[in-house]
């Protein structure tokens, strides 16, 4: 049994002094098969902890549905990484942000429009209560005080940067150690007095996240927590990307000097990312500054270990920091992984969607637009289906509260030919609006959920149409939902 505590400003595994050298990597974002090559890397490059986030929507997608299984078995992952010598570190917390979907919170939550997340609102609370009664068990025989390689857990992740009710911390912290969680529990915040004051609170270990500058960061924490051990649970090697942005970098040589000084002042690095991964399927998130910011499938990072697994720059650089700060020699490199050579990739057959709706979904009717959530959908696709009375003249079709775009079709009834209107976006310049012609026919609109937001006050983000559907001012009722989840292209077990 092994026991990670704080004494006088140092971290102790036992008796012993000990350093914090960890990597991320998120065993969500990387199929089973690749877990060990991956976590190898992470020994080699000469860190002693790996770290993951554990997303809440991964494991209980649907409410009451639990998954721990194939690409969601998290006590595989902790276990191998285990038998391969490294220690891990745990977020098990309800949110994580990780430019993951609504920042790992189920769509389900948000089919309560009275619920509010991430404080100590009692609907919220309860759903947390019954997610931990199914997950924590699994993690108390894996915590290094059972004997298990867990060295410590997340309490919340950037509170501070969201809210200031220390009441709803307070309460995560008794709920994980009501599950029998013994391990050291932390929190992590920015650097800067808002965020480190509303993201902490008495009896948890407060540490800081931040990407350069680390003795300015840790100037503004020793403010706060002067008797604190100084650890960056989120060192920023690299970024993550939107869609539309050029791909994010960073010198590897500017990593080195940051994480050299960190070495040399003892501080506890772990490396954000070490290896990022893929966002399979629908689960990448976004974020929202002055307006919608869709996340991209690949969470590549411009990592040590890049998203196919190649080593990069950053991985060398960190590697020869290490030797040279301990004068000890890390595992040998592991050999590349394989790689599949790209092929042509046949389509002998192919159907519209349109065609296949009667295989794909089933229809539900309302009076009014649904959300996907009211609908009972967590991701993908959405189309929504009208009857259109002939009004003898063009009207100008507005969509309030896309989330997030649209393709508009109609369908005359004169010749029965569906066309193809245009499309909407929720970032268009208002008023967002199509032409329909004047004669009777179908309207169908498809809608595509390109992520829930998942940082800051925008992060209650239902999608579909929210508000309603107008052709000039009024009001369209009367509507078909077909729900297309596409769920067997999502990466569940």
């Amino acid at each position: 049994m092994k026991n990670l505590t704080v004494r006088h400003n140092q971290f102790f595994l036992d008796d012993t002094p000990f350093q914090i050298l960890s990597g991320a990597v998120h065993y969500f974002r990387v199929v089973p098969e690749y877990w060990e090559d991956r976590l190898r890397k992470v020994k080699a490059a000469g860190l002693n902890t790996v770290e993951t986030y554990i997303p809440w929507n991964f494991h209980e997608r649907q409410k009451g549905v639990f998954t721990f299984t194939g690409n969601a078995d998290i006590e595989r992952f902790i276990k191998l990484a285990g038998e391969l010598g490294l220690y891990v570190i745990i977020r098990p917390s309800p949110y994580i942000c990780a430019e993951w979907e609504a920042g790992g919170l189920p769509f389900w939550l948000l089919q309560d429009s009275t619920l509010k997340i991430r404080c100590c609102c009692e609907s919220y609370l309860n759903h947390i209560r019954a997610y931990y009664h199914e997950l924590l068990p699994r993690l108390v025989p894996l915590q290094s005080t059972h004997g298990g390689p867990v060295i410590a857990m997340q309490v919340e992740n950037e509170y501070g940067s969201f809210g200031n009710d220390t009441a709803y911390l307070q309460w995560l912290k008794t709920a994980m150690e009501d599950e029998g969680i013994d391990v050291l529990l932390f929190t992590s915040d920015g650097p800067t007095p808002l965020m480190l004051s509303g993201g902490t609170i008495p009896g948890i270990l407060p540490t800081v996240n931040f990407g350069s500058k680390p003795a300015e960061s840790f100037q503004c924490f020793h403010r706060f927590f002067p008797k604190a051990p100084d650890m960056v649970t989120e060192f920023w090697n690299g970024w993550f990307d939107h869609w539309g942005e050029p791909h994010h970098t960073q010198d590897a040589a500017v990593v080195a000097e940051a994480f050299r000084w960190m070495l040399e002042h003892k501080v506890s690095v772990n490396f954000y990312m070490f290896h990022g991964g893929t966002n399979f399927g629908f689960y990448s998130g976004a974020n929202f500054s002055t307006q919608y910011e869709p996340t991209v499938t690949s969470y590549d990072y411009d990592c040590p270990v890049s998203e196919w697994g190649g080593l990069t720059p950053k991985f060398t650089a960190i590697r020869d920091a290490i030797i040279q700060y301990t004068g000890v020699m890390p595992d040998p490199v592991p050999p590349p992984a394989p790689r599949i050579e790209p092929g042509t990739i046949l389509n002998p057959a192919c159907i519209d969607l349109f065609t296949a709706l009667p295989v794909l979904t089933q229809p539900l009717s309302s009076a009014y637009p649904l959300t996907m959530e009211q609908a009972g959908q967590d991701y993908g696709f959405i189309l929504y289906r009208t009857k259109l009375r002939d009004r003898r003249e063009p009207g100008a079709l507005t969509i309030k509260g896309l989330r997030d775009r649209a393709q508009v079709f109609f369908t005359p009834d004169a010749d029965g030919s569906r066309q193809y209107l245009g499309t909407l976006y929720r970032n268009d310049t208002e008023p967002m609006s199509i032409t329909v012609a004047g004669e009777s026919g179908v309207l169908e609109i498809l809608v595509e959920n390109m992520g829930r937001i998942n940082y800051g006050a925008e992060m209650f983000d239902t999608k579909g149409i929210t508000k309603g559907v107008y052709l000039d001012y009024q009001s369209l009722f009367n509507w078909e939902h077909f729900p297309l989840p596409l769920e067997t292209l999502a990466p569940l077990a």
